[in-house]
């Protein structure tokens, strides 16, 4: 059994477990914003999904995970849909996402429907990483 919810306070542990790019001063921010779900396998937390509004205008997932031992269970695909139709129903028409060039998220988000907008290359030292592949998809005729 499936259940996905917004993120609460009380998540904060397993959402850490997860996600080690959200600063810890952000995590009270997501909360009150209902900026993030959980995904709930059986009872038992098993993914997430945060994001942002790009421009302030343009939802942007900036996090998708499944837990290891729940990945390729077509959670990650559930847990996107569920967004997708969350924001849908508040009005959103596009939305987008991003993903290391290195990373096999790219083939993810090709499959479910997001194309490929773009790429931003960081090279500034310390920051530096592979390029940053953009994804957008519509969800709304304007």
């Amino acid at each position: 059994m499936v259940k996905i919810r917004h993120m609460e306070t009380f998540d904060q542990e397993f959402w850490y477990k997860l996600d080690r790019h959200l600063p810890k001063a952000e995590f009270a921010n997501k909360v009150a914003a209902k900026q993030g779900y959980v995904l709930l396998a059986d009872h038992k937390p098993a993914g997430l999904l945060r994001y942002f509004l790009f421009w302030d205008s343009v939802p942007f997932c900036a996090m998708l995970y499944i837990d290891e031992p729940y990945q390729r269970t077509g959670y990650g695909t559930q847990l996107m849909q569920y967004w997708e139709e969350d924001m849908k129903a508040k009005g959103y028409g596009m939305l987008l996402t991003s993903t290391q060039a290195d990373e096999s998220a790219q083939h993810f988000y090709r499959k479910i429907g997001y194309r490929d907008c773009g790429g931003l290359v960081m090279d500034i030292p310390g920051y530096a990483q592979p390029m940053e592949i953009f994804f957008a998809k519509q969800i709304r005729e304007i």
